[in-house]
């Protein structure tokens, strides 16, 4: 969370004249600015700059340039010795949750974010799979359900989830959260924790499309790398001979996805009504990012705005 600056703020040291060198205001930072402000600026009457460091109790350098020659603002400062200030806290970084069916692109477009964003990318999905390849009692219990179709419980998923939301990459870079919430609980259960993102970001795709998708969709187990039989083939033999399906990518264990995610999709869309975006999942992959980015653009903006507090100082 941003940062506030404690203001206002009277200091014991008297007037200087603009041509008196720069010196340091005679009030302790802890009374002026929290750990994360860094910078301010003089507004008018004033102009110039203030510095600080983000440690707490170091003294800020106020370094006045001239006064307005403006006599009604001179009399105006006469009456109220204050320089009104702006500081500035570094905006929190990104929080980003992506939605949509199974095969919607959110992997495609969780690619295009980090890679211009530098989010940590966060999949339920991942971690639940690297359970099961280890072979963890978790990911026995995840291998069942998912057989089925069905959601793994929350029991196993959320504490997954949030253990890996509170990394230190994630609270430093932000995070992108890929599929997930996909119910109601566990929605609930992010907002019990205080997780909740900037944007919620849900892409639509037909459902026939989205079962085509699943079908052909393979995996390359060296690189990781998904591909699709129709839509982007392997490059060579040697990597199609190496090609795996999952085993929930059927077209029959699809068709149960599908109306699982459909029966919870609406209630966890519910609980980010104002901060969800819907962009058409059928469109080329450049158009959906082009969507997804100016969105985070305007987040970030506001982010940035909001950052800012202002407040006086004695002159």
């Amino acid at each position: 969370m941003a940062s506030l600056c404690n203001f206002p703020v009277v200091t014991k040291s008297t007037p200087q004249s603009s041509s008196s060198p720069s010196r340091p205001l005679s009030c302790s930072s802890k009374h002026l600015i929290s750990s994360s402000c860094n910078s301010f600026h003089l507004l008018p009457p004033y102009s110039g700059s203030i510095t600080a460091s983000s440690r707490l109790n170091e003294s800020l350098i106020w370094k006045p340039l001239k006064r307005s020659h403006n006599r009604q603002q001179a009399k105006s400062s006469a009456r109220t010795p204050f320089v009104r200030v702006m500081a500035a806290s570094k905006p929190e970084p990104l929080k980003v949750m992506l939605s949509g069916a199974p095969a919607s692109g959110k992997g495609t477009q969780c690619g295009f974010i980090t890679k211009k964003y530098g989010l940590v990318h966060i999949s339920a999905g991942d971690l639940l799979r690297a359970e099961i390849a280890e072979g963890t009692e978790n990911g026995k219990r995840a291998k069942e359900y998912m057989e089925r179709g069905q959601l793994v419980p929350d029991e196993i998923v959320v504490t997954m989830v949030k253990e890996r939301l509170f990394q230190t990459d994630a609270q430093e870079n932000g995070w992108l959260l890929d599929g997930y919430p996909r119910s109601l609980s566990q929605a609930q259960a992010l907002e019990d924790l205080g997780i909740q993102p900037d944007i919620f970001i849900v892409l639509e795709v037909s459902e026939e499309s989205l079962v085509e998708r699943v079908v052909g969709r393979r995996l390359d187990p060296v690189t990781g790398k998904i591909y699709h039989l129709k839509y982007l083939p392997p490059e060579t033999e040697e990597i199609a001979a190496r090609l795996t399906q999952r085993f929930d990518d059927t077209e029959e264990k699809v068709k149960l996805r599908l109306q699982t995610f459909h029966e919870n999709v609406e209630a966890v869309l519910s609980i980010y009504e104002d901060k969800m975006i819907k962009i058409d999942g059928n469109a080329s992959k450049e158009e959906i990012f082009s969507e997804i980015d100016a969105a985070l653009t305007r987040v970030l903006e506001e982010k940035s705005a909001a950052s800012v507090a202002t407040g006086f100082i004695e002159s």
